[in-house]
């Protein structure tokens, strides 16, 4: 139904309390890219996500490094609404993580695809959320992190609904996809699947591994009974090698295919426009061809095509949100919630762009294997939405976080200037009031700050392998000083860029660099849009003696 569109429910925003596992963060919305390194300029591995909801609180979380007594009963909250779990055992040791980037390069991005009802286990320890940040903290790769995952679902058991992950390391980029058994049934059903060097794949809230080879243990993972369970449920009856995981545990429908699978589509004909995709499937046709799970980009992407990929409206597509009624007189590619509508008895849609106002947090992951993990491993991270933030960069072996961006700077419920989310917020929230104008203005800084960074970057990196080659603790300690500085730098400039929009376009007026009101027009367009909505009232009627003097 087209209900199912609004996967976009509402998550609670992050939150750490020390000693626990356990960020309620969201993340029923989202989209990840994967890019391998054969597909990347410089042989990085790449994995974009978005964490997408209307309450979502974008914070950086922080996992230190630590020794522990193995076997110690750790306690576990769902990572959405802060729900008491259970308890697992701790291992002896774990590994720094920032964000969704561990020390050792590993990074792990999710979108819930919900799947087929009635598969959720309530009596489960273990959500989505803490299998990722456990995997993180007890990974060295991203085979081990699938590892750690599945073992401890089937250990303790697992509560949220279907879901795909991407996950990644320097070598390997993999795509993750599992759904529980139902009420009391521990453990769940999955398969993994490695992504082939040299391409590229995605996924937004919609399962998206089909059928999938059963030999070959190199490229491809799965619960022992991901088909035989179907079997036992009365969902699949043909040949084993005929079996699909995402048309038997999560069947397409019309919001799986508007809202999910055509943020994929438009993500692949970016990058490679040569395979000439067609929008059919995207559209919600069933009938249509199944998008491939992953593709070749017609060129190699650098970490800022990746960024790039992640500020997408559909534009110069059929779906595109800048045009219509629907973007007001300035384009704006928005659309406030709810995503469907009823109007005289016919139901509507809002299209479902990668970029979205209701995102709280997201990131580019970068891992490369020529440098030491604490260096080679980047996640640039920014907050609020895709096409509006700045992605600044979080080197994976730093011990502290941006203030501004730090958990417990802010949050939900309370305002504060010193948080960058919500500094982001005001600068995105005041440009959609005046989108074609000020999106010029946002973007000039946006450049400017990424720009920077990029350029930078090599500088960077060569200072911190000296330091490395002194000091691994005093590479880390340059690091976290870079990080800590550029993220607090971000928050301010963008602060700055605030206050300058709000006194540029105040009031309707556009200031020229000398500070002089203008009154541009609006488009031609929408002034049509008011004459054919008019009853006549607005015509401008000279009067008869105005006639006869003129």
């Amino acid at each position: 139904m087209v209900q199912d569109i609004l996967r976009s429910v509402g998550r609670p925003g992050p939150w750490l309390a020390a000693g626990l596992i356990g960020l309620a963060v969201p993340a029923f919305a989202c989209t990840n890219f994967l890019v391998t390194k054969g597909a990347s300029t410089d042989g990085s591995t790449f994995i974009t996500y978005s964490a997408d909801s209307h309450s979502t609180y974008g914070e950086l979380c922080h996992f230190a490094a630590g020794r522990h007594i193995a076997g110690a009963p750790l306690p576990v909250y769902e990572w959405d609404t802060r729900r008491y779990l259970g308890e697992i055992a701790q291992v002896a040791e774990t590994y720094n993580v920032v964000g969704n980037l561990n020390e050792h390069q590993v990074s792990i991005g999710e979108t819930t695809f919900g799947g087929r009802a009635g598969l959720r286990d309530s009596t489960g320890v273990l959500d989505y959320g803490s299998l990722m940040y456990l995997a993180l903290q007890r990974a060295k790769s991203a085979r081990e992190a699938i590892r750690v995952m599945t073992d401890l679902v089937a250990q303790y058991g697992y509560c949220s609904t279907g879901e795909s992950f991407s996950v990644a390391d320097p070598d390997e980029a993999w795509i993750l996809e599992m759904i529980g058994k139902g009420p009391g049934k521990r453990g769940a059903v999955w398969v993994a699947l490695r992504i082939p060097d040299g391409y590229v794949s995605g996924h937004a809230n919609q399962a998206r591994i089909r059928r999938f080879p059963r030999q070959d243990p190199e490229n491809c993972l799965y619960a022992p009974d991901v088909v035989s369970f179907a079997r036992e449920q009365g969902w699949f009856a043909g040949r084993d090698e005929e079996f699909s995981f995402a048309d038997t545990y999560a069947p397409l429908d019309f919001g799986a295919l508007r809202a999910c699978e055509a943020r994929v589509w438009c993500g692949f004909t970016r990058i490679a426009p040569s395979l000439n995709l067609p929008s059919r499937y995207a559209m919600g046709d069933p009938a249509a061809t199944p998008l491939p799970l992953w593709v070749k980009p017609d060129r190699k992407l650098s970490v800022r095509d990746v960024m790039q990929m992640m500020r997408d409206h559909f534009e110069g597509t059929p779906m595109d949100l800048s045009n219509g009624v629907g973007a007001g007189p300035f384009a704006a590619p928005y659309r406030w919630r709810p995503m469907t509508w009823t109007i005289d008895g016919k139901e509507y849609l809002h299209e479902r762009a990668v970029s979205t106002q209701q995102t709280g947090f997201s990131f580019v992951a970068q891992m490369r294997r020529a440098l030491p993990g604490p260096i080679g491993g980047v996640l640039w991270f920014g907050v609020d939405d895709t096409y509006c933030t700045v992605y600044a960069p979080m080197y994976c072996g730093i011990t502290q976080v941006p203030r501004s961006m730090a958990v417990g700077t802010g949050s939900w419920t309370d305002f504060t200037w010193d948080s960058a989310f919500y500094v982001f917020n005001f600068v995105s929230n005041w440009a959609y009031s005046r989108w074609s104008d000020m999106i010029r203005d946002v973007q000039l800084v946006q450049r400017e700050l990424e720009g920077g960074f990029l350029a930078r970057q090599p500088q960077v990196e060569q200072e911190a392998l000296a330091l490395w080659e002194q000091s691994p603790q005093r590479a880390r300690d340059y690091l976290t000083r870079y990080s800590v500085e550029q993220g607090d730098l971000v928050t301010a400039r963008w602060k700055r860029l605030g206050d300058f929009l709000l006194w540029k376009y105040m009031d309707g007026n556009v200031k020229d660099e000398y500070g002089v009101a203008q009154h541009p027009r609006y488009p031609d367009d929408w002034y049509r849009r008011i004459v054919a909505e008019d009853d006549g009232r607005l015509e401008v009627k000279p009067l008869p003696t105005e006639q006869a003097t003129h």
